[in-house]
């Protein structure tokens, strides 16, 4: 295929043509033209994938789970899945505490620069609080209970119920499995049509891709800048360790974990496989939601890095639920820079705390836009750090999630790639493996 036929190139070019127009727009003092003009086109996009989420969590997790021969096969591959998704985690937080202890970026911020950012951005940090204290007043096995749904309508009604969606998911697709054939046969059609049909919309929805990703990346640049240039190199230069130490955390969970896992781990072709991610990783990065790149991260993993329908229905959306290294990477730097900002020193045993908090709190994230900020307003208040210090940080969150988002698609379809070729389901044909 003609390079220029290619989707990656139209959407990588949409990426650039966004940023440029978005540094061009604050320049020009062209803000609300475009969030009258140019935003809308993002958000159609955006809700486009947002719109098949469930239905397709739904079809591919009880399509996947039915299909299975037995339960204990069920149980081998959700072992497996957990187990690898939390020790990516725990490596990505390992990886975070050490660049942000080592390189100390907080050391770096004036304090004339500190007292400007709180002002700056102190509003919404007031906001963002109110949130985490009701998130907070919750019980230790709150998450559990929130995982049990009591009105599967009005679960599948909210984007932000994808854990109740998956445990339904979960509970249809083991029922299914352990009924007679003959009982089973009509409902796994339907899902499995209704799976197909979901694939299709994404087909259609990612024609216009581009100009959605156009549109993204040109609403968050002229949302960061508030129609003031200056405004935008100001904060990128004043949080700008901040924000390589984050950027490089990623890069290394990306390179080193995630490809180690794929060089040694899988007969997968290193390169097949980073091609073959670029798809998701571009939209990830532009909606800076791993639930809407879901439909696309699927599409890829099974057609061009060539994990089975079965693994990938099954380790993909629970990865878009549960697995968020690039957050808890990020949330993990994020509190030890505020405390250094602010002049709080953090021990072994507050370091250590944040881990054990990050695993958990990715989790029950929520899989959209800056959801991983809440839970870092509880983890610094487990630590005893000043919540209100989340507005130094607040600025340039949305470039971070974006870049955040991509490490948590990555990290997803790597574990799909493991498990499936632990299970003899990789294709190594389609890998162009020998």
């Amino acid at each position: 295929m003609p390079w220029y036929k290619k989707l990656h190139v139209w959407i990588i070019l949409g990426l650039i043509l966004g940023l440029a127009y978005g540094i061009f727009a604050a320049g020009m003092g062209w803000g609300q033209f475009t969030k009258n003009w140019i935003s809308p086109f993002g958000t159609i996009f955006l809700r486009s994938l947002f719109l098949i989420a469930v239905p397709l969590i739904l079809a591919s997790i009880i399509t996947g789970i039915a299909s299975l021969s037995d339960t204990r096969k069920l149980a081998r591959i959700g072992g497996k899945t957990i187990g690898i998704y939390i020790s990516t985690t725990v490596a990505a937080l390992i990886i975070g505490l050490v660049l942000v202890n080592v390189i100390k970026p907080g050391a770096s911020v004036p304090e004339a620069v500190r007292v400007e950012l709180q002002a700056d951005w102190g509003g919404m940090a007031g906001q963002r609080m109110e949130s985490a204290e009701e998130a907070q007043e919750r019980g230790p096995l709150e998450f559990l209970v929130d995982m049990v749904p009591d009105n599967i309508f009005g679960s599948a009604s909210s984007n932000r119920n994808m854990l109740q969606v998956v445990f339904i998911a979960i509970l249809f697709g083991i029922s299914l499995l352990l009924l007679p054939a003959d009982k089973s046969r009509p409902l796994l059609s339907f899902f499995q049509s209704l799976n197909a049909l979901v694939i299709k919309i994404v087909q259609l929805i990612m024609y216009i891709a581009p100009i959605g990703v156009f549109a993204l990346l040109a609403d968050t640049v002229t949302l960061i800048s508030q129609d003031n240039l200056s405004e935008l190199w100001g904060l990128l230069g004043a949080l700008g360790v901040y924000m390589i130490v984050v950027v490089v955390g990623l890069l290394i969970q990306m390179t080193l974990t995630y490809g180690s896992i794929v060089k040694f781990m899988t007969p997968m072709s290193l390169k097949r496989f980073v091609f073959g991610i670029a798809p998701a990783q571009l939209v990830a990065f532009s909606t800076s939601s791993s639930g809407a790149t879901l439909p696309v991260t699927m599409e890829v993993t099974e057609k061009k890095i060539g994990v089975s329908e079965e693994v990938s229905s099954f380790v993909l959306p629970l990865g878009a639920t549960i697995n968020m290294d690039g957050t808890a990477l990020y949330q993990a730097v994020a509190a030890v820079f505020i405390a250094q900002t602010i002049g709080i020193a953090l021990g072994f045993g507050a370091q250590l705390e944040i881990i054990l908090l990050a695993v958990l709190a990715s989790i029950g994230t929520a899989a959209v836009p800056s959801a991983g900020i809440i839970m870092l307003i509880i983890i610094l208040q487990s630590i005893n750090v000043p919540a209100a210090g989340i507005a130094l940080i607040l600025g340039v969150d949305r470039i971070l999630d974006m870049c955040r988002t991509v490490c948590n698609v990555t990290g997803d379809a790597t574990v799909a790639t493991l498990v499936a070729s632990t299970e003899g389901q990789l294709d190594i044909q389609l890998t162009g493996e020998a």
